[in-house]
């Protein structure tokens, strides 16, 4: 019998593409298993950025009313039992090799990627378990991403950015049918964000797809340290501010709510629990604040890894206080555009230690290093790992600076095992 270790080894070996975009394989392989889609709510989430938070605000609300949510996110940070959530814990490894297992044996010569077996795995899992609810997120793209086997009951496209063009297509309009793929005839299309995709529109509209969009059919109102939700269902006035930290985290808990309400004949969620999932949510990587108890520099860690993502950590730590400097943390996969990454962070940034990430997708932080030289006039080092790039900014900062660490959850994972060995991150921060 293979461990869990030695079962995602095998998976990374089994198909001779990383990435190979396609649903056959995949509803194939559950034909066999016979497979019954879920007969209880599920929400899909897609999109560029602020996926995971939008799932995450749904999980946190929907448990918070009291209900077992099952959510499956993608990539992992640092356990990759963190990808298949079964309401309160993280998938054991027993669970999960009973999935691979009953996968492997019904998949016969179907070759399934590293990712496909992961989906699979949530599936069966989350029907052992017999949950409450379900809570999706979206891979890459949408229309041929494993989880759009299921015929969810509300569909989230939180944002639309460049990334990943070389499988979605290279322009705005291109992206978004892709992502639009996850909308169904007669089943709510939820969007993110503030600036409307006619493309998304579009796509849900010549499918019979209800748009909920935001400022239209759903909007947020701020109201001192607070908010207002106005839904086509629901009106939740003095609402607390997210526990997720940066203004776009408003949209991103209305998105949540405005899929949330399209529930509300199979569920109920009474306002209180909207209040307590909102103060009560986490996403580890995200905009997330590590203040050593020492007193040494602030951590800031975001995986934000395409321009779009860095424009909002931007935002992020201009609005944030600060006295001292920001030094940077980064490494960048290969094929994510490190120098528009770089250019949206540049003014902000006092110095730079470039960390090489490995795998077949990494970068060195001796090329990122003269990507990132090219266009600031900052310091700019290099470090053979993330854990090296973090010791040598630790070693640089200031009481009163912060190091942001930041490019791709290939960095932030390694940064938090540096953080907790080096006794950095307070007890149950991450």
């Amino acid at each position: 019998m293979r461990s869990l270790d030695q079962w995602l080894d095998y998976q990374t070996r089994l198909h001779p593409q990383a990435i190979d975009m396609s649903l056959d394989r995949l509803r194939a392989v559950l034909q066999r298993l016979q497979w019954r889609p879920p007969n209880v709510p599920t929400i899909t989430v897609g999109g560029t950025n602020g996926k995971g938070s939008v799932a995450a605000f749904c999980t946190s609300i929907l448990s918070a009313a009291g209900y077992r949510v099952g959510t499956f996110t993608s990539p992992h940070l640092r356990d990759y039992r963190e990808r298949i959530r079964v309401h309160d814990r993280l998938v054991s490894s027993e669970e999960l090799v009973a999935a691979f297992e009953k996968i492997e044996s019904a998949r016969g010569g179907i070759g399934l990627t590293f990712f496909e077996f992961n989906a699979l795995a949530a599936l069966l899992v989350f029907e052992a378990a017999a949950l409450d609810v379900w809570v999706l997120e979206v891979g890459m793209g949408g229309r041929l991403d494993a989880v759009n086997v299921v015929d969810a009951d509300v569909a989230v496209v939180v944002s639309i950015g460049l990334d990943h063009q070389e499988y979605l297509g290279e322009t705005l309009d291109a992206i978004a049918v892709e992502k639009a793929g996850i909308f169904r005839a007669g089943r709510a299309a939820v969007l993110g964000g503030r600036a409307p995709s006619p493309a998304l529109e579009n796509a849900a509209r010549a499918i019979g797809a209800p748009l909920k969009r935001p400022s239209i059919e759903y909007n947020y109102i701020l109201e001192g340290e607070g908010w207002r939700y106005r839904g086509s269902r629901w009106e939740l006035p003095l609402l607390p501010a997210p526990a997720l930290k940066g203004h776009i985290q408003f949209a991103n808990a209305a998105c949540a709510l405005a899929a949330l309400e399209e529930l509300d004949a199979r569920i109920v969620i009474e306002a209180d629990a909207v209040e307590r999932g909102l103060r009560s949510v986490r996403l580890t990587g995200r905009s997330q604040v590590i203040k050593p108890a020492d007193g040494s520099a602030t951590w800031i860690l975001d995986v934000a890894h395409n321009p779009d993502a860095a424009r909002v950590l931007v935002r992020n730590l201009y609005a944030a206080p600060h006295r001292g400097k920001t030094l940077a943390v980064c490494g960048i996969l290969a094929d994510k555009d490190a120098a528009a990454i770089t250019a949206a962070l540049r003014d902000c940034i006092d110095a730079w230690w470039c960390a090489s990430i490995d795998g077949a997708r990494g970068r060195s932080g001796m090329a990122l290093a003269k990507v990132v030289s090219n266009l600031v006039s900052v310091p700019v080092a290099y470090a053979d790992g993330v854990g090296a790039a973090c010791a040598a900014a630790a070693a640089a900062a200031r009481l009163e600076d912060r190091i942001v660490v930041f490019g791709s959850f290939h960095t932030v994972g390694p940064a938090l095992d540096w953080l907790e060995a080096h006794a950095i991150m307070p007890p149950g921060e991450s």
